[in-house]
């Protein structure tokens, strides 16, 4: 069962694949919105991963309140 941080987390990643779409959807993307969808999928990167990290420590019945976000060159290394 999904808990209430989990569904805030879930509510964000919401929120930022909604701007991610949005910006994607634009003929002509400017530099900054450029910008913009790096640092969306970087931040959507750290957010699935804490959300990751929560389901893990709740299956291993440990509190799920230890999952940390993670830096943006942690997630980077693991997906490399």
């Amino acid at each position: 069962m999904e808990k209430k941080e989990d569904v805030n987390v879930l509510t964000h990643i919401k929120e930022l694949t909604a701007r991610e779409e949005q910006l994607h959807g634009k003929e002509d993307l400017s530099d900054d919105d450029v910008k913009e969808l790096h640092r969306l999928k970087s931040e959507l990167d750290q957010y699935w991963d804490l959300l990751r990290q929560r389901r893990a420590f709740r299956d291993a019945g440990e509190d799920p309140e230890r999952a940390k976000m993670r830096s943006e060159d942690t997630i980077k290394n693991y997906k490399d």
